[in-house]
């Protein structure tokens, strides 16, 4: 894994507190076609240099830095609600098959 890397955050415009972390210049369009229906239009938040031992609010650098490996983003939602969370993942996984 690299030790570190360039990152954008954007912001749901349809979920509140709801971020999804990408490479830098990572072609929206070339995400799954469920995540960019549930989260509607990407808003710019930050970009960022990402490394493992990063601290961030609800994550670490590390963890984010293993997802965009394995599955090209990091999906944050809202912690405190735990509906929400699982009626998100539900209606992602509907929209993937």
């Amino acid at each position: 894994m690299k030790e570190r890397e360039f990152i954008s955050v954007f912001k749901s415009s349809r979920k509140a507190d709801t971020y999804v972390f990408v490479r830098r210049g990572q072609d929206w369009d070339e995400l799954p076609e469920g995540l960019r229906g549930i989260f509607g239009a990407p808003i710019h938040s930050m970009d960022l240099l990402l490394t493992p031992d990063r601290k961030l609010a609800r994550t670490t650098g590390q963890q984010v830095l293993e997802a965009i490996r394995e599955k090209e983003f990091y999906l944050q939602m809202p912690e405190e609600q735990e509906g929400y969370v699982v009626e998100f993942k539900r209606k992602l996984e509907q929209n993937e098959k």
